[in-house]
């Protein structure tokens, strides 16, 4: 379970790590709080308030697309099915400033999936019975705009690809709040959890307690966990400089208390209008840590625990709100997926000190030039094994990344409509 896995470490170096994650050092500019009303003065050393929101959230819209997009879309997929690579780098969709990825495969509902760092788009193909539109929001888009401007900016694009015949509704909404404590979360044990869930898992690394999850799999779920060690294993050092903007100081410890509320329980409740959900966001969070999940104190002398004492780390919790949240958003945002640039340097290293090391080399500006020349001579052998020139091969393989990474459009021109008609209906017909 990715968002458990943490231990005891030193901030210092995973904030380091965190900012190495985003590609260098540079501090990104955020949008700076108007007030602190968010950190709680009570009760100081068991919680300080940073930031709160929504943290991942799925829509859906009724509609049908254009059938000259669903043409468009059915060979830019079979492109994305080619074995060539040059071929498959032309299946890119451009709406605006977002240059989509086009997948070479759906799902059972949806026929098509375009995809950049800020959504994750899954289309339908005209006159089916399901929804037109199903759009994954990244959690790092809904730093940069709140849901409701999330929302705006996907409404745009897909007018852009069919006929909407619905506002969007929400088929999962997870809300959580980041917060700085020294508590030690694993204190209390599975019994100091009051809940409706029927399940309550502790997670442990090398025997190292890691965190809590509580209900997950039904229609609502709860994570408590590290967030300031998951987010060095999952690419989120953007949320360092927040963070800090919010009040965050070196060295301390960053929780993260989320709730995750699916399509049934939303359902149930009247919720699934995303507008309606966004409006009730304090009934949502009150919901879940007051009625269906309680951190408590035990009492021995009591049987009956719906009357134990609610921690106090949890009443700080529960008072969230949603009504006044001025959480800092970040000022920028690139839809491209990028590795970051010190990884990609990293492997160029390891490559270029393999060499040295299987050469015997031990000067490294001779063996740099060496390792130069040698590289060339490999590209050029392998662009004559493909009967390729080596501009050719070279750039056919950065098309191809630059379609997965949402970079360079590798086809401006739409070239890739007058390719094998005969092909296409085939592939068409075998869907």
């Amino acid at each position: 379970m990715n968002k458990q896995q943490h231990n005891e470490p030193n901030t210092d170096s995973l904030a380091d790590d965190c900012r190495a994650l985003r590609g260098g050092g540079e501090r990104e500019s955020v949008a700076v709080p108007s007030n602190t009303a968010t950190n709680n003065s009570n009760n100081i050393n068991l919680i300080k308030f940073l930031r709160f929101g929504v943290d991942s959230l799925y829509i859906s819209y009724q509609g049908e697309i254009f059938e000259s997009v669903d043409e468009k879309l059915s060979k830019l997929k079979l492109l994305a099915r080619s074995d060539n690579q040059g071929q498959q780098a032309k299946a890119q969709y451009k709406i605006g400033d977002h240059l989509f990825e086009v997948k070479d495969k759906g799902t059972s509902m949806f026929a098509y999936i375009l995809e950049d760092n800020a959504f994750r788009i899954q289309l339908s193909r005209p006159k089916k019975s399901v929804p037109m539109a199903y759009v994954k929001v990244s959690s790092e888009y809904l730093t940069y705009k709140t849901p409701a401007d999330a929302e705006k900016s996907i409404n745009n694009i897909l007018t852009e690809l069919g006929v909407l015949q619905s506002s969007a509704n929400v088929s999962r909404i997870d809300l959580y709040v980041d917060f700085v404590s020294h508590q030690n979360m694993e204190a209390w044990t599975r019994e100091a959890w009051v809940t409706r869930a029927g399940s309550i898992s502790s997670y442990a690394i090398n025997k190292q307690f890691t965190g809590w999850a509580i209900g997950m799999g039904g229609v609502i779920g709860a994570r408590l966990y590290n967030k300031l060690f998951e987010i060095t294993t999952s690419n989120k050092g953007y949320l360092i400089p927040l963070w800090e903007a919010a009040g965050r100081l070196v060295n301390e410890p960053v929780w993260r208390l989320e709730f995750e509320f699916k399509r049934d329980f939303l359902s149930q409740k009247d919720l699934i209008p995303l507008k309606d959900a966004l409006a009730n966001l304090n009934g949502l969070w009150s919901y879940a840590t007051t009625e269906w999940l309680k951190l408590t104190t035990p009492n021995a002398n009591d049987d009956t625990r719906a009357r134990w004492p609610v921690h106090p780390m949890w009443q700080q919790l529960a008072t969230l709100d949603w009504e006044t949240n001025d959480s800092p958003l970040k000022s920028r945002f690139n839809n491209q997926r990028t590795p970051n640039h010190e990884a990609v340097m990293d492997r160029g290293l390891s490559a270029f000190t393999t060499w040295m090391a299987c050469n015997a080399k031990d000067d490294p500006d001779t063996a740099f030039r060496q390792f130069c020349d040698a590289l060339a001579i490999h590209i050029s052998d392998k662009a004559n094994k493909f009967n390729l020139h080596v501009d050719e091969m070279i750039m056919s393989k950065v098309a191809y990344k630059a379609r997965l990474f949402n970079t360079l459009n590798t086809n401006p021109q739409e070239e890739y409509l007058s390719f094998n008609s005969d092909a296409y209906r085939r592939a068409s017909d075998g869907e």
